[in-house]
């Protein structure tokens, strides 16, 4: 019932219905944080844009799809969460806000991200789950300081060969997505610590024992015939992972029955006390 008294409010422009929504925002907050989380907001509260030392701004679960330029005033900003909302585009303001180092847009509906995100230098975590990306958008790879990625959820097949530059990321999640092979490029980033393919279409993996960085890979629901081998201590997430054995590829069927014919025509030997023993 709350959401929808809210979903009714946000259409009325009044000070008084708005004030509902938005609460107190009179003045600074104290710890320089302002979450408008679940208002279910249609228009960005442009007073926001006053509090120019705020550093956490959570805009998440409304229905936005435009930030003013006002937005900018925030250069003190590190933390925005833009996801849940019903953005389109990308907002372009966003990338006026350089010293952002959090940046949440996950469930929304972009496709693409433009050239100026490469502005953001400071970021280090950016989710772009639950959108309708078909491709890992190139400007991600100028991100020079970005450590974590969360792009699951999207219908991603392929990754671009100038991932493996950036030399900070130490996560990756990918599942989800319509992954056919294991991405190339990830084999060639042995600083990368966690792999998530989960809910793919892989049907074979890699060796991956080599990524001496390596901590935990996730492969589990995809259509594979092996599990990835990884470095001891390394933590898998899949079929075959601990106990279970791997089942046998059709080369290794075919070479253990020739091993057992070969066995079983040989002559058996005799031990001391002339009792027969199978020669193994």
């Amino acid at each position: 019932m709350g959401n929808t008294v809210m979903s009714v409010i946000s259409l009325i422009p009044s000070k008084d219905c708005q004030k509902y929504l938005l609460g107190e925002l009179e003045e600074m907050p104290i710890d320089k944080m302002v979450d408008l989380s679940g208002r279910q907001l249609r228009r960005f509260p442009f007073q926001v844009c006053n509090f120019t030392e705020l550093v956490k701004l959570y805009l998440s679960d409304n229905n936005l799809n435009y930030l003013p330029p006002e937005l900018e005033l925030l250069q003190n900003l590190q933390i925005l969460a833009l996801d849940f909302n019903r953005f389109r585009q990308f907002p372009l303001v966003v990338c006026s806000l350089t010293q952002l180092s959090i940046l949440y847009l996950g469930n929304n509906r972009l496709h693409c991200l433009p050239l100026e995100l490469k502005m953001l230098k400071n970021l280090k975590t950016l989710w772009i789950e639950s959108n309708d990306f078909y491709h890992l958008p190139p400007v991600l790879c100028e991100l020079s300081l970005l450590k974590t990625l969360h792009a699951g959820c999207n219908s991603i097949s392929s990754l671009p060969d100038e991932l493996k530059h950036l030399k900070e990321l130490r996560n990756i999640w990918l599942s989800g997505n319509q992954f056919t092979q294991f991405p190339q490029v990830l084999l060639e980033m042995n600083f990368l610590e966690v792999i998530d393919v989960d809910r793919n279409k892989i049907r074979w993996f890699p060796s991956l024992a080599h990524l001496k960085g390596l901590k935990l890979i996730i492969y589990d629901h995809n259509p594979c015939a092996n599990a990835p081998k990884v470095a001891n201590g390394v933590r898998r997430v899949g079929r075959w992972s601990e106990d279970t054995p791997e089942p046998k590829r059709h080369k290794q069927i075919e070479d253990d029955a020739e091993n057992t014919m070969e066995n079983k025509d040989s002559p058996a030997k005799e031990d001391a006390g002339g009792k027969q023993t199978s020669q193994i």
